[in-house]
């Protein structure tokens, strides 16, 4: 049905628009659009364009084909860099997909749900940090009692703040956001619970000295399985001990010096066994030395006396067969190395004998002409 711009226009009869303005001068200004005209205008080119008006056969596709693409353009949407993008088709979960620019087939076929996956989350259990006004809006810790008091197992108190950096697996955020109702409030429940387990199995002198790190271990292993049971789809990426006291503060310090005594016993003995490593190294290498040369001299002596043993057995052989020749030459060979070394003088002593017989010893004259050298008159190369 055109519009008819009758009595005024849909408003009302009489000269006012819309707005309650009446009719503008002709002149003294810029005229502003009429609003009338221009959907009379639009109208005029949309009848142009279907002859048949708004109800024809062609202004219906026209009507539908642009429904139809809104609807499909509808799908389109976008994942922020921190964010996983589950598809669900008729409300169960289909797909997930990464960062970007994304399409899932239009409403109600499928919907998207876009849960913080890539982003690390940090929860405080023991202690809260918030802003204070009168410090210059920084944060300042606040302990919370009720959650950082537990029992140990040797039934002493102590005071235990930690934190936990949790996020959602890779694969399992449709079970972050069907299988439970509030992560953060169930990671909370679960690491509170498995640090009380933990404490409550060890001694308070080691949660207080050198056990922290593992019963962060212990804690962090015991969260995730229970995590997995329930189909949470969270993982415990890190779990940091923080303050870890004794509830009273008057043994505080009392805790603090055994606790200082205990590094100093470790930095003796770490001392000490430096200087172990390098001296029972040098022990043993001298040890291994003197137990080498013991063996090699034993073998010396033992061949040594059986090679005697054999030169013994050839000489008797020998003496055997021939008992004056061998006896002779026994003798001869003994004074030979008896009197080799010695300073000697010849006695003729027989009937005709001239007593001392003189002697000329050649070969300590080579010796010691070979020891002190060429003599001048001597040439190198020629004769003088």
């Amino acid at each position: 049905m055109a519009w008819k711009n009758q009595g005024g226009g849909p408003w009302g009869s009489g000269p006012k628009g819309p707005w309650g303005s009446g009719p503008q001068p002709t002149g003294g200004g810029p005229r502003p659009p009429d609003l009338e005209d221009l959907l009379r205008r639009a109208q005029d080119r949309m009848q142009q364009f279907l002859p048949g008006g708004y109800f024809s056969g062609l202004g219906i596709a026209v009507a539908l084909l642009a429904v139809l693409a809104i609807w499909g353009l509808s799908g389109l949407f976008r994942v922020q860099p921190d964010e996983l993008g589950v598809v669900l088709r008729f409300g169960k979960p289909e797909r997930t997909v990464g960062p970007g620019l994304r399409y899932h087939l239009p409403f109600p076929v499928e919907t998207v749900l876009l849960p913080k996956a890539l982003r690390v989350s940090t929860l405080n259990i023991g202690f809260s940090s918030e802003a204070t006004p009168r410090r210059g809006g920084r944060e300042v810790p606040r302990d919370i009692p009720e959650e950082s008091l537990m029992l140990t197992g040797d039934e002493n108190i102590v005071d235990v703040q930690f934190t936990v950096l949790w996020r959602i697996k890779p694969k399992g955020a449709a079970d972050y956001l069907f299988n439970i109702q509030n992560p953060e409030g169930s990671v909370k429940a679960v690491a509170e619970s498995a640090m009380r387990e933990v404490v409550g199995h060890s001694n308070i002198q080691g949660i207080l000295t050198n056990d922290k790190d593992k019963i962060q271990l212990e804690v962090q292993e015991l969260m995730q399985r229970v995590l997995d049971g329930y189909g949470s789809g969270i993982l415990v990426q890190q779990l940091q001990m923080g303050n870890v006291n004794p509830p009273n503060q008057d043994v505080i310090q009392s805790f603090n010096d055994v606790t200082n005594a205990k590094t100093e016993l470790e930095s003796l003995q770490n001392q000490a066994q430096t200087y172990a490593n390098q001296v029972v190294p040098g022990a043993r290498g001298r040890a291994a030395q003197i137990t080498q040369a013991a063996e090699g001299y034993k073998q010396q002596a033992v061949a040594e006396a059986k090679g005697q043993s054999a030169r013994f057995l050839k000489v008797y052989e020998e003496y055997k067969k021939a008992p004056n020749v061998t006896r002779e030459r026994i003798y001869l060979e003994t004074m030979e190395r008896v009197l080799g070394g010695s300073d000697k003088l010849i006695y003729d002593g027989g009937p005709s004998g001239q007593g001392v017989v003189p002697y000329l010893p050649l070969s300590e004259l080579t010796k010691r002409q070979g020891s002190q050298g060429p003599t001048p008159q001597q040439g190198t190369g020629g004769s003088r």
